[in-house]
């Protein structure tokens, strides 16, 4: 007998479906799903296949962005030019990337990260992300002070994976705000804050500074 094999036809679901099948209701929606119960199904999946993935909705949206992160870093690690590239280059690539994925999602991004009027709460969902980004700030210093003999011209892990975050999430309110066509203003601001960063970790912040500022302004006032 092979009856036991007949609903094996049915895909399987695994975590990047349920993403997508979570991101599809929000924006057709336009609100999050009530209980888990009505969520499965509507979209013909068993409660219990949604728990082996998460736990709960917010589980859930912080997954979401832990898989923007990995997605960024499994494209970027593909390049076989990657390891070879300096560390201003490597935050360059990983942020080009990582922009690029936010863009194709767009539309759920900007949604949840507008969805409650605590600013704060939006930004809970972004706990793994924030310690994924620290980790990968943090690997590049590392690497950098491995160079170093002299311990007093290392740099400060802590301080620049914490810079790393701030940066990145100065540049996700830029990119949100950005009208430009292909949001190209955002690319020069990546541009801009990069060159930024490392110059003032290498002593040499002014004439970075100033440019960033020019450019800055000249944004805020078109």
């Amino acid at each position: 007998m092979v009856t036991a094999k007949k609903n094996t036809t049915r895909k399987v679901l695994d975590k990047d479906k349920l993403i997508a099948m979570y991101m599809d209701y929000v924006l057709e929606e336009e609100k999050r799903p009530k209980t888990v119960y009505k969520f499965c199904k509507e979209n013909k999946i068993k409660e219990e296949e949604f728990y082996n993935f998460y736990g709960s909705f917010e589980g859930l949206q912080k997954g979401i962005w832990e898989r923007f992160y990995e997605h960024t870093m499994n494209v970027i690690n593909k390049s076989p030019e990657f390891d070879s590239f300096s560390n201003r280059e490597k935050m360059l690539t990983f942020y080009y990337t990582f922009f690029e994925i936010l863009t194709a999602n767009r539309s759920y991004v900007l949604f949840s990260l507008k969805e409650h009027e605590s600013q704060l709460k939006n930004l809970q969902q972004l706990k793994g992300l924030r310690k994924n980004v620290k980790s990968f700030a943090t690997e590049l210093i590392q690497d950098e002070n491995s160079e170093k003999a002299i311990s007093a011209l290392q740099q400060s892990e802590r301080i620049f994976s914490e810079a790393t975050w701030v940066q990145l999430m100065f540049l996700m309110k830029f990119w949100m705000d950005d009208n430009s066509p292909q949001f190209e203003s955002t690319d020069v601001a990546i541009e801009k804050s990069v060159n930024t960063v490392f110059d003032v970790f290498d002593n040499t912040p002014l004439e970075r500074v100033i440019d960033l500022g020019k450019f800055l302004w000249k944004e805020k006032m078109a």
